[in-house]
């Protein structure tokens, strides 16, 4: 579970009672589908048959260039999420990635289960003993893909949800 019992407002759409802007919003929702395309091959080495997280990060584009609707992108979302449950290792992570990264159209606080999940998904690709070397590095390329607008918040974010997110945003 990615969702903190306390939900920051800053996290939560205007039209829920929140104080996040559509436009942020959807800059989340290009984040994660960044974050979950980054490490994407590691399902489709795989698996390339099954397009449903690639489908769910496309969606999770559509939806930010109000081409789709939450609905919709959010099914999309669950059906990565369904390729990624009978998997182990980097392709089931890098699904689960996908699968958040389509969530943010609904709870945009799925950005970080999104780049959590593609830490996890290198963590689990990379040789023995460099899992904490290849997390790192990708959590920095994460931060470098970051909006300019949103770099601090999500950068707090990281550092409130850490623990519950595997602790893959600490070194």
């Amino acid at each position: 579970m990615i969702l903190p019992a306390v939900r920051d407002p800053r996290l939560v759409s205007i039209q829920r009672g929140g104080t996040l802007t559509e436009t942020d919003h959807r800059l989340l929702a290009v984040w994660a589908a960044s974050c979950a395309e980054h490490v994407l091959p590691l399902f489709e080495e795989s698996h390339g048959a099954d397009t449903r997280p690639r489908d769910a990060i496309e969606a999770a584009r559509a939806w930010s260039r109000g081409q789709a609707t939450m609905m919709a992108t959010r099914a999309m979302g669950g059906h990565a999420m369904g390729a990624a449950r009978p998997l182990r290792g980097g392709a089931r992570f890098a699904a689960y990635a996908a699968g958040q990264a389509a969530c943010v159209a609904h709870v945009p606080e799925h950005d970080l289960g999104a780049a959590a999940y593609a830490i996890k998904a290198v963590q689990a690709a990379a040789p023995r003993g460099k899992e904490n070397e290849a997390g790192r590095a990708e959590r920095n390329w994460q931060r470098r893909q970051i909006p300019r607008s949103l770099c601090d918040l999500v950068l707090e974010d990281q550092a409130r949800r850490n623990d519950i997110c595997w602790s893959v945003f600490s070194d």
